[in-house]
């Protein structure tokens, strides 16, 4: 008698799972416990290193919905967490509002330019979409500037770390957990919002917006939504970055920080979470590499007297091979060594079969 193989969902509660294998159960465990154990070495650089990619993890998620499944090409990310940074710097710097407060307003200001910004998409596709979100990028870093002119703030906004009582956050291992616990939860929402309609119609609209409608899906809601939904994410990762590194300068998001998430979602891999959590890891930890490697390599000495020259032009290097390559990202990498140690023994079999 032949064996039935693989996994068979007999009822919808395992079918609506997020672990419905033995195997996926045992390497979440395992990945969890790999993560609350990575913040007790003792090496503060390292530490900082995943705060900065948790929090590049939030953002590129946000981005993720927004381009990778509902497919509208964005180029104001940075002027969202611009937003987020600046609502809770003057909120704070003006009214003493404590964490709980700003935090809550600066994910209703990111709303709110999400309905603003995305009321475009209802006209605008493609390149003339991407100008119009780019001026988003503009307005707010030129509202953060004019904020730091006129209250004299020449060296950006200094804000006081978040407080319960008496304790202050502001220890790295102790903002790790809390990243940790936003990123999750930013994971999870993003899961759990694919898996519903909402989802369901966003991965309808970018293939074709007439037979989407023709389904029934409300196209024109469903854009602004993604807009709105992604907006609210980047600015509440904008407020949690002002809040770790403990002030908020216009400086510090520039048109360049937009590309750096473009490249988080392309090189991770368009339409997959994974390949945006992927996607933040790599960009984050990029410019590291670089410069541990002149350093260790035998580079010429010029090279180290422009640095961000050489790491400008590696990123763009790396974009271009992952875009002419490797369309499907780092996603597409982890899936296919994963289906050669899943498959890996049938592989080897001819296509005739053994007699």
């Amino acid at each position: 008698m032949p064996h039935a193989s693989g996994y068979f969902r007999t009822r919808y509660e395992r079918d609506l799972a997020l672990l419905d294998t033995r195997v996926q159960k045992t390497a979440s465990a395992l990945l969890a416990l790999a993560l609350l154990a990575f913040p007790w070495i003792d090496s503060p650089f390292l530490l900082d290193l995943a705060n900065q990619v948790l929090l590049a993890s939030i953002g590129a998620l946000a981005l993720m919905l927004l381009t990778g499944i509902a497919g509208q090409v964005s180029l104001g990310h940075a002027g969202l967490l611009a937003a987020g940074a600046f609502t809770s710097g003057i909120l704070f710097k003006e009214f003493g509002a404590p964490f709980w407060v700003t935090l809550p307003a600066s994910a209703l200001a990111g709303a709110m330019l999400g309905v603003v910004f995305g009321l475009p998409s209802l006209r605008l596709r493609g390149l003339y979409l991407a100008v119009s979100t780019l001026a988003l990028h503009f307005i707010v870093v030129y509202a953060g500037n004019e904020y730091e002119a006129r209250r004299g703030f020449s060296t950006g906004v200094v804000i006081d770390p978040p407080r319960l009582g008496e304790w202050a956050l502001t220890d790295a291992r102790a903002w790790y957990f809390v990243l940790l616990a936003f990123a999750a939860a930013a994971l999870l929402f993003s899961l759990n919002l694919l898996r519903s309609n909402t989802g369901r119609a966003w991965r309808a609209i970018p293939g074709r917006e007439a037979a989407a409608a023709a389904l029934g899906v409300h196209v024109s809601a469903y854009k602004v939504l993604a807009f709105v939904i992604s907006s609210t994410m980047t600015a509440i990762a904008g407020s949690l970055f002002a809040y770790y590194r403990g002030f908020v300068s216009a400086e510090a998001f520039s048109l360049f920080l937009t590309i750096q998430y473009v490249a988080m979602v392309i090189i991770g891999g368009l339409g997959s979470l994974l390949g945006a959590v992927l996607g933040a890891i790599f960009v984050t930890l990029f410019p590291y590499a670089i410069e541990w490697s002149m350093a260790v390599l035998p580079v010429p000495a010029q090279w180290s007297t422009h640095i961000f020259a050489v790491n400008y032009a590696a990123f763009g290097l790396v974009m271009i091979l992952f875009l002419v390559f490797e369309p499907q990202g780092l996603v597409g990498i982890w899936r296919r060594i994963q289906n050669y140690f899943l498959l890996w023994p049938f592989r080897r079999e001819p296509l005739s079969g053994r007699q």
